[in-house]
């Protein structure tokens, strides 16, 4: 397997605080709960954890957030794939209604956590939009705000000028706005996690790979490349996109692309009063989709997928820049001083899995590009599961751990799929002469 890409040349490495000391784990340990894997899920489980009174030990290969929790776009979207309706009539009147409160509260965690524990994150909260590039989608974005409108969100539909103001480009037919999204610096969000649950009393060690977990007794032993170990009788699996083969056979459960993001130079003032001028974040219908916002620094990001291996030069991302420019082109001519990658772990039903293979194990794995608030929520699920052994306390059933069929032909037809995108510029067409 190729190395993955670093953390080092993205826009969040150069911009997030000071990460906390997580020294490698240099002798054995015991503890309540050992966590492989410090990223949302990871981080949000340990912190809650901590909270509870439990003690954890958390182990992460690299350092807390180097994973896809500190490369991403930093849009937290409530929410999953599928419409309210649509998890109702997949789980029952109760417990989809359930589900629904669920995942429609993601955002809320993330922000209010950033306030309850005085993380140092630039962050704003002025809504999502979702553009439809389709009249097909149009529609489907209508019905999706009119949807959780009925629930009490204050969720609007926007037509096709509405969605152009907003946005700042007449690309899209319409649109959505979700109020209850926002963006974060995501690395700085995930050391702010670490950082709290420091403070609540969990132990975390950075450079720490796990290479061995087996059962010894009541208890299981997570031992790391370094030789110190960690028993607890309880262990959490949290590693996402960065999966290996501690676990048999959870790698070929998802598909793991790489998702590209740019950033450009600071934009001039004229510029950004033009571009997403209200500060929402956004992303679009599209099966594999554009994401795009301005940070903290008044960067423009545009985010889509890339080659399904790890990029060998600039060139990979030339796909992304032409794609500004077609979407702005006030914007052609800037600067691109950022551009990096990270893997997003996909499963089949695009929704995230469960799986508890032994007593004891739990492994949460699928993170469908909606990691920020939804791995932070499945986070604390999984601690006050942890803490009470109530099943009841998880979102989502607990499944058996099945590999996708033809796992590796799964692959090479995604990226296909994803060579045509890259060709096509994500699909975008040039504007009529």
């Amino acid at each position: 397997m190729a190395e993955p890409f670093p953390l080092q040349p993205s826009l969040w490495h150069a911009t997030a605080p000071v990460a906390p000391q997580t020294p490698p784990l240099a002798s054995d340990a015991r503890a309540d709960v050992c966590i492989v894997g410090a990223g949302y899920a990871g981080l949000s489980t340990a912190l809650h954890l901590a909270e509870a009174g439990v003690s954890v030990v958390v182990l992460e290969a690299r350092e807390p957030g180097w994973g896809a929790s500190g490369r991403n776009g930093g849009q937290v979207i409530p929410g999953i794939k599928y419409d309210p309706s649509e998890i109702v009539s997949k789980y029952g009147t109760e417990a989809g209604a359930a589900l629904v409160s669920f995942v429609g509260s993601t955002a809320d965690l993330v922000f209010g956590l950033i306030e309850k524990h005085g993380m140092e994150v630039p962050h704003r909260r002025a809504g999502w939009i979702q553009g439809a590039h389709t009249p097909a989608m149009v529609e489907t974005v209508k019905r999706r705000a009119d949807e959780w409108a009925m629930r009490g969100i204050a969720a609007r539909f926007l037509d096709a000028d509405a969605v152009g103001r907003l946005i700042g480009t007449d690309r899209y037919l319409g649109g959505w706005l979700d109020p209850r999204g926002g963006g974060v610096q995501p690395l700085a969000y995930a050391r702010g996690l670490a950082r709290a649950a420091q403070k609540a009393g969990a132990a975390i060690h950075g450079q720490s790979p796990v290479t061995d977990l087996r059962r010894n007794g009541g208890n299981w032993v997570v031992r790391t490349a370094q030789g110190a170990s960690v028993t607890a009788p309880r262990v959490v699996i949290a590693t996402n996109g960065y999966t290996g083969d501690l676990i048999p056979k959870l790698r070929q459960t998802v598909i793991r692309p790489n998702s590209f993001i740019v950033a450009t130079e600071p934009l001039s003032d004229n510029i950004a009063g033009t571009i997403l001028p209200g500060g929402q974040v956004t992303s679009d219908t599209r099966q594999l989709l554009l994401y795009f916002r301005k940070d903290h620094t008044n960067r423009l990001l545009m985010g889509g997928r890339g080659p399904f291996r790890e990029p060998r030069d600039a060139a990979d991302w030339s796909h992304l820049e032409r794609v500004i420019g077609k979407m702005y082109p006030q914007a052609k001519g800037l600067s691109f001083d950022y551009r990096w990658c990270g893997r997003v772990a996909l499963t089949r039903d695009f929704l995230p899995h469960l799986h508890e293979p032994e007593p004891g194990l739990l492994v949460d794995i699928g993170c469908m590009g909606r990691g920020v608030g939804l791995q932070t929520a499945m986070g604390r699920a999984m601690a006050l599961y942890l803490s009470t052994g109530d099943k009841a306390s998880l979102p989502f059933p607990v499944v058996p751990i099945t590999p996708l069929p033809l796992h590796a032909l799964n692959e090479l037809y995604v990226s296909a799929i994803i060579a045509w995108y890259r060709l096509t510029d994500g699909g975008m067409k040039d504007r009529a002469a």
